[in-house]
């Protein structure tokens, strides 16, 4: 129900977790920080493909943030409200802002009620939050303006992508230098002089572990840096089973295959608040990263329509400054851990700008990289499959309208899910050392890092960042038909889809041949991917 001169704030309606127990009421006096998400000044330029038109980044904050009008009302009109609710931090350039308050006081602000929920987080540990359910609330004169309003609900809204291997289980392991070699990564590129960036949503690293697991492949250490969003920091849990473990491989995935790349290591909760506000500062960091690697998501059904929006938007803003986001597509098969028997796609891999990353079943010799199989990673439902489908959010893009995307579930078209694969059956899993412990680790989570490095050592050998690279992957694609620079992946299922020739919902369009897929990038010429210096102003292509 709305009150006299409140409008619902369109997306905000949040459902009830099944599996949520009451834990009493919320401290009303508890201060607490909400990320408000503001309207574009003018909507990202787009090709005629939907793609964001390359911009540099100061372009992107000055004509493409929030007017600073816009703002400057919505701090006015909330601040009037009470007088406990202040407006802690602006930055249109980002389109955010933050509001603090008492608890109390913030839930009558937006309309809701905050309870206090026990519900199972990843790795099902009992996590205690703020809870609501419905619509929010907002005065009148900021329908349109206000586009999100994150931090109310403090669920956690997101599990990692990794699966331990169990010893017994494992039939062959690789170290990630392993992997690349046997995926041809480009002879000369290690990503020096670039960045990347990696989300991480728990956890931490100790740098013994760092300095012990890349002596150990003859590697310097790269430089690794952890970055705190939200009041979150890099804290080791020291569970090697734990988030640790999802940390320590992105980091050892990277560091290995791309070097010479540094990384921004985002640690930020594990909110939808968290996530938006981590991706964010990422994408929109200096230097612009080549690439920003993302391995923690969930069904797109666990999401409000205003968090994927802003999450959305967030990679797309990354898009528009050369940035490939790389997701991992989840490692729950077909259902995406949903049970009510009909496919999911995971979120944010289904996002349109983003980069979905399945999950393969590699077998192959690692001292001549011969490969005798590599098929869908699918161990059943005990053992983890890769993920896949079509949105039920995203509509089909363009440059994706070729490939032979089947139906939604519920009738009509939407974004297919993966985009590429790579190896990430536990059983034929990444050697890391987590905590101390020498360990094997599989999951969509190792793809998403391996694809990120991959963009940074084929950003280093061009000379331009790439953003989103489907569109040159995608390119002149027919459907049932392989395309140059990936292997395609023709056996396996995932549950409800099946490999087959050309682009499918378990392995996209196949695994990368990394010196063939450079090739093919420089034949296609960087007009469409060329990146303005920062500050001066771009040409659209």
């Amino acid at each position: 129900m709305t009150g006299p001169g409140l409008v619902q704030l369109a997306g905000s309606d949040r459902g009830t977790l099944d599996d949520a127990q009451l834990a009493g009421p919320v401290d009303p006096a508890e201060q607490i920080e909400l990320t408000l998400v503001t309207r574009r000044a003018a909507n990202l330029p787009r090709t005629a493909a939907g793609v964001p038109v390359r911009l540099s980044r100061e372009e992107l904050r000055q004509a493409y943030g929030s007017a600073r009008a816009d703002q400057d009302l919505v701090a006015r009109v909330l601040t009037g409200l009470d007088p406990a609710i202040e407006v802690t931090g602006a930055d249109p350039g980002s389109r955010r802002m933050t509001l603090a308050g008492p608890a109390g006081t913030l839930a009558r602000a937006f309309g809701t009620e905050l309870t206090l929920a026990t519900t199972r987080g990843p790795g099902r540990s009992l996590v205690t939050h703020r809870y609501r359910s419905g619509s929010l609330q907002i005065p009148a004169e900021l329908e349109g303006i206000l586009i999100a309003v994150l931090g109310l609900d403090s669920r956690p809204q997101a599990v990692p992508h990794f699966i331990l291997a169990a010893p017994e289980a494992v039939q062959i392991s690789y170290t990630p230098p392993e992997v690349a070699s046997i995926y041809q990564f480009p002879a000369g590129a290690d990503g020096t002089g670039q960045t990347i960036g990696i989300i991480e949503l728990g956890g931490g690293f100790a740098q013994s572990d760092l300095n012990t697991y890349f002596s150990g492949l003859g590697l310097a250490t790269p430089s690794v840096t952890a970055v705190g969003v939200d009041g979150a920091t890099n804290v080791p849990d020291q569970d090697p089973q734990g988030a640790d473990a999802e940390v320590l491989l992105d980091i050892e995935m990277v560091g290995s295959v791309g070097p010479g790349a540094a990384q921004l290591v985002y640690f930020a909760p594990n909110t939808d608040q968290g996530f938006v506000d981590a991706v964010t500062t990422a994408v929109q960091a200096q230097p612009t990263p080549a690439a920003v690697s993302i391995s923690w998501g969930g069904p797109e059904s666990s999401w409000t329509a205003q968090s994927m929006t802003a999450l959305d938007e967030a990679i797309a803003d990354g898009v528009a400054l050369g940035v490939t986001v790389t997701v991992a597509a989840g490692d729950n098969g077909s259902s995406d851990g949903v049970s009510d028997g009909q496919p999911h796609v995971d979120f944010p891999a289904s996002s349109p700008h983003a980069l979905g990353c399945g999950g393969t079943s590699l077998q192959a010799d690692p001292t001549t990289g011969a490969i005798s199989s590599e098929t869908v990673w699918n161990d059943g439902a005990t053992g983890g499959a890769t993920g896949g489908g079509v949105s039920a959010v995203f509509a089909l893009p363009a440059w994706q309208a070729s490939a032979g995307v089947p139906d939604a579930p519920a009738g009509g078209t939407g974004r297919g899910v993966p985009d590429v694969a790579g190896n990430a059956d536990p059983n034929t899993g990444y050697q890391v050392l987590v905590d101390g412990q020498q360990t094997v680790i599989g999951g969509t989570s190792a793809v998403a890092p391996l694809w990120a490095a991959l963009a940074s050592c084929l950003t280093q050998a061009l000379g331009t960042r790439l953003g989103l690279m489907q569109t040159a992957l995608y390119a002149g694609i027919e459907p049932a038909t392989p395309v140059a620079g990936l292997r395609d992946i023709t056996v396996g299922n995932n549950g409800a889809y099946a490999a087959g020739p050309g682009w499918d919902a378990c392995s996209g369009l196949g695994v990368p041949i990394g010196s063939a897929l450079l090739a093919r990038l420089a034949a296609a010429g960087t007009s469409a991917t060329s990146v303005p210096p920062q500050g001066e102003p771009s040409a659209a292509p």
